[in-house]
């Protein structure tokens, strides 16, 4: 029988999850208490996890619907269409176009309608100094925001662009021209209330372009704001990774950064498979066809 251990590893967020072998199959315990232990701490560790990416498929399967990925086709494992790479390893003789990834904050595929809901990260090689990934807590930082300031953005809707990835401009042009078709630009509120905790999170990041109804340049000092308090020290955990560590993430209160202080020339190689999201976004342009090939991937 398994004896799942908590620990927590930060006072804002973030738990260690040990006594587990994600190898094996989860038992309904196992998957309530891991679930349990998410939704209180946001991000879950689970150190020293040896997995196959069938058997990380499965495990990302045990929790929701496993993104098929087809908001962004082209970096994906050869054989696991639910699973992208993220590296600075060169692939097929040719530098990663995922080097860069990540490295703004975010929450996952916030520039889709059905935003992550869930991010699963495993550490294959990483560099002996660095790569660490800083997360942030979305309700604390929500909570802490003067109730006038609450209620003049609940009524707030931003305009989220996946042409604003940072990196996106270095990557093959094709592919992001696709990536641009596949995902036009879609609208989110900026409070949300999380579907299972019912608690209220901010729901920002370095992606959105302005808000509905306001102009760039009225956008641009309430985001500048409102991205510098969401990532305030006191709302993060910077996570250190060791080889083969497991994360969970619940992008739809948090969001998180991959921090480049590494040596390049060192190799950072991680599998990513997630869970689909519920269809919270809108297009923000109303001639876009929910029935269209490019929009029908989007929310595939």
């Amino acid at each position: 029988m398994q004896t799942i251990t908590v620990t927590p590893r930060g006072y804002a967020l973030g738990a260690e999850i040990t006594g587990i072998d994600l190898r094996e199959p989860l038992s309904d315990a196992a998957r309530q208490q891991i679930m349990d232990a998410w939704h209180k701490h946001l991000v879950l560790v689970f150190p020293k996890q040896e997995l196959t990416p069938e058997q990380q498929i499965r495990f990302t399967a045990c929790f929701g619907d496993v993104d098929p990925n087809e908001a962004a086709p082209y970096y994906r494992h050869p054989d696991h269409k639910e699973m992208l790479i993220v590296t600075n390893k060169p692939m097929g003789g040719k530098p990663s176009e995922t080097a860069t990834a990540g490295t703004s904050w975010h929450a996952d595929r916030t520039y889709t309608l059905r935003p992550t809901k869930a991010s699963f990260l495993w550490c294959q090689e990483k560099p002996p100094v660095g790569g660490d990934t800083i997360f942030s807590n979305q309700y604390l930082a929500c909570e802490a925001l003067s109730p006038t300031l609450r209620e003049f953005l609940e009524k707030l809707e931003a305009i989220h662009d996946v042409s604003l990835i940072k990196g996106l401009d270095k990557r093959d042009p094709e592919k992001v021209a696709a990536m641009k078709r596949i995902n036009p630009p879609v609208v989110h509120k900026v409070i949300q209330t999380h579907p299972e905790t019912g608690r209220k999170s901010l729901f920002v990041g370095q992606r959105i372009r302005s808000f509905v109804g306001m102009t760039e340049a009225e956008s641009a000092p309430i985001l500048a704001f409102l991205n510098q308090h969401a990532t305030s020290l006191e709302f993060t955990y910077r996570h250190q990774w060791s080889l083969h560590d497991l994360l969970i993430w619940d992008n739809r209160c948090t969001m998180h950064i991959a921090v480049p202080n590494y040596d390049r020339s060192k190799i950072r190689y991680m599998l990513r498979t997630a869970l689909l999201g519920e269809p919270i976004g809108r297009y923000y342009d109303d001639t876009v066809k929910a029935a269209s090939p490019a929009s029908a991937a989007a929310v595939a």
